[in-house]
């Protein structure tokens, strides 16, 4: 029979039908209980280090705010349904973030997985199968919570709820809780990333899922926090001297050769902007680029001016791809032209898409609050890119992807690059990779729809043209079942390499795709009798991160490479820049260190084009105005991402530095008066290229200079 309660007041309509500690410690316990098993499974950084702590606390604090909001609901049965609600959603976000980081290798933002799930399960729906399978015991573990909440419900949400003063304490343990783990987050070495370097990637090892998500919401509302902005405005001090004499080594440098070989920066009066500019951001941004010391014009300057150009990013794409028998084009293309011995395609944290913006705009990319780089830039002013440049010439700029046109958003980045794109389901008739319905698509049925509009517009009438592509053919998974285009090449590899794993012999198959369209369009400019009128320039979006399975701690990227365990994470992504044309006669060696970034500069002087080689991240990497052994800010730089906030790695001309040891190497033949002064510096700059890169998108800075006319 039911006997009401009957409190200190007489109040008889509620039940006390359990304690107040279960119903204040539930939350915090389960909060941190999915904290403590994300943080278990990702195999990649440590469990128990200094990170610990902010987690724990954020944790019990986040944990009892919920407490605390259900148990002063009036409505108890709606505050049980909210506590199922929370508990169900949150165990499916964990398991998400889990299935990105054992895929992808990285924790993306909420906001940014939301916006790609519909493509993600429309396109790769077998993938997504394949890791749900292989994610079973986290995902059993995950629901944990819930299932002991809903037999428990009553005695966690109660009738009666919390006294006042008990109430007082839990909200006192809350603001202590919070206020400590602001203060270790914020004032050590890490704050940072919790404030104006902040990306999902790099704050959930440090503070925390549920925290990333907080500061992810609170930064789309308010702003990501500005950089102290004035500790990166960088002195010229280490100006080198004039350039060095040039280089003996052989060249396609046409006879008509410029004299000039001052620098190639335009008219632009940083100085008065600043000056007139009451924005505190961009008033820094105008003395910063005011301060870059230019990259001089060159024997290569010019060395293309008029020439067509096609360039490619290419899906996956790695140095261990690239076989003299399998792959024979790729192999003469990358051995006939411009040979790049030290060139690198980072890990920009951005999977495709950050690749494919470094390349193509040469500004290092970002996570901008709860959105990218590309994505933004899609809104932005970008006159510093190749279509922008040449297309005032009279250039054609057609683009191509051989997957969904949208899958990202290049419908809208590459239009505002200047790029006239097609893709699959937007222009690019695809017959044969739809009918079948390969995955992933045919890199050589790409080139076979595309190259005659543009060649034979040449030929005809002398339209000169920019194209550009996004491959896939290379895409994971690297399995027989998992991709149409190794299943193809299959046999060849398997006769070559018998003893490799399937992942790596399927890798390399599905490339032989890649080789086959490269191929096609040699073919086809030789036949034209363009292929001296055209330079192709190929690069990688990303190294094969698919190899690595991180949830094994198997790495078959390695047995590729021919090592047995990890090297340092510069090693990881050091890669293959094409640069080849008819027009070359014997192969040009270039030892420079040099990435992604540093492709749209070389480009812009390699075509004699009128640019200002201050506004990008990276640089011509034939200009010679530095001196290997001094700073400067014009010197060759590779910057490598913050990969799980271990900072950031990179190399110059003077040597390497490797984060995840915090160790610098000088190379071979370099001695450096000051190597704590040297490194110190060289850190400072990479900062300066990273938030200033960001702030270009974010506040949009190329439509606040003033260009000359």
């Amino acid at each position: 029979m039911y006997r009401p309660y009957a409190g200190a007041a007489g109040y008889t309509g509620r039940r006390n039908v359990g304690g107040p500690v279960l119903s204040a410690l539930f939350f915090p316990a389960a909060l941190l209980y999915h904290e403590v098993l994300l943080r278990a499974f990702d195999r990649s950084a440590p469990f128990f280090d200094l990170a610990l702590a902010p987690i724990v606390l954020f944790s019990i604090a986040a944990g009892l705010v919920i407490s605390l909001i259900l148990d002063l609901l009036p409505w108890k049965t709606a505050g049980r349904i909210a506590g199922v609600v929370l508990l169900g959603l949150g165990a499916v976000i964990f398991c998400v973030e889990r299935g990105c980081r054992a895929t992808f290798n990285l924790y993306y933002g909420v906001t940014f997985m939301g916006g790609m799930a519909g493509n993600v399960a429309g396109d790769f729906g077998s993938t997504v199968v394949q890791v749900v399978l292989g994610m079973i015991p986290f995902i059993l573990l995950s629901f944990v919570p819930l299932a002991a909440f809903i037999p428990l419900r009553r005695r966690i949400v109660r009738d009666e709820g919390s006294e006042n003063p008990v109430r007082i304490i839990l909200a006192a343990v809350l603001v202590a809780c919070q206020l400590s783990a602001y203060l270790l987050s914020t004032l050590g070495p890490v704050g940072s990333y919790y404030t104006y370097e902040f990306t999902t990637n790099t704050a959930v090892p440090h503070f925390g899922l549920f925290t990333s998500m907080r500061l992810e919401l609170e930064y789309a509302i308010t702003g990501t926090p500005t950089p102290p902005l004035e500790e990166f405005l960088d002195d010229p001090a280490g100006t080198p001297a004039i350039a060095p004499e040039e280089s003996e080594q052989p060249s396609a440098r046409p006879s008509q050769r410029p004299e000039d070989h001052g620098p190639n920066a335009l008219d632009i009066d940083f100085a008065g902007m600043a000056e007139a500019e009451t924005d505190e951001t961009l008033k820094n941004m105008h003395q910063y680029f005011a301060n870059v010391i230019p990259s001089e014009k060159n024997e290569y300057t010019g060395m293309f001016a008029g020439k067509n150009l096609i360039l490619i990013t290419a899906e996956a794409l790695s140095t261990y791809a690239i076989d003299e028998e399998l792959t024979p084009t790729l192999y003469k293309l990358t051995h006939e032209g411009f040979v790049f011995h030290n060139f690198y395609q980072p890990d920009w944290t951005l999977s495709t898409i950050g690749g494919e913006f470094s390349v193509t705009t040469g500004v290092i990319p970002n996570w901008i609050g709860s959105s990218s780089s590309p994505v933004v830039s899609a809104e932005r002013s970008m006159p510093t890119t190749l279509p922008h440049l040449l297309a005032p010439l009279g250039y054609a700029t057609p683009a191509w992807h051989d997957h969904t046109f949208d899958y990202y958003p290049r419908d809208k980045y590459l239009p505002s690059f200047g790029y006239d794109y097609k893709g699959i389901g937007s222009g690019l008739e695809m017959a044969q990779s739809v009918a079948n319905r390969w995955w992933p698509e045919s890199d050589l049925e790409m080139m076979e729809e595309t190259a005659d509009s543009y060649i034979d517009a040449y030929v005809k009438d002398g339209t000169p043209f920019h194209a550009y592509y996004m491959t896939v053919s290379g895409h994971g998974l690297y399995t027989w079942s998992g991709n149409d285009m190794s299943a193809k090449h299959r046999e060849a590899v398997q006769a070559k390499y018998p003893d490799l794993s399937e992942i790596s012999q399927a890798y390399l198959a599905c490339n032989m795709e890649l080789d086959l369209a490269l191929e096609y369009l040699v073919d086809k400019l030789e036949a034209a009798g363009i292929a001296d009128d055209t330079l192709i320039v190929m690069a990688a979006d990303h190294y094969p991160y698919l190899m690595v399975e991180e949830k094994t701690g198997e790495d078959y990227y390695n047995e590729l490479r021919g090592f047995e365990d990890q090297e340092g994470d510069t090693s990881r992504y050091k890669s293959t820049l094409l640069m080849w044309s008819g027009a070359i006669e014997e192969p040009i060696e270039v030892d420079t260190p040099c990435s992604s970034v540093d492709i749209v500069p070389t480009l812009c002087n390699l075509f004699g084009l009128d640019y200002d080689s201050r506004l990008y991240s990276g640089r011509d990497v034939f200009a010679t105005n530095y001196e290997p052994d001094q700073y400067s800010n014009c010197m060759p730089l590779v910057v490598f991402a913050n990969n799980m906030s271990r900072g950031n790695s990179w190399i110059t001309a003077a040597g390497t530095y490797e984060a995840n040891t915090k160790t610098f190497t000088p190379h071979e033949g370099i001695e450096l008066e000051d190597e704590e002064a040297y490194v110190k510096r060289v850190h400072r700059l990479v900062a300066a290229k990273v938030n200033y890169a960001k702030l270009i998108i974010q506040e949009d800075y190329y439509a606040h200079i003033q260009f000359p006319e």
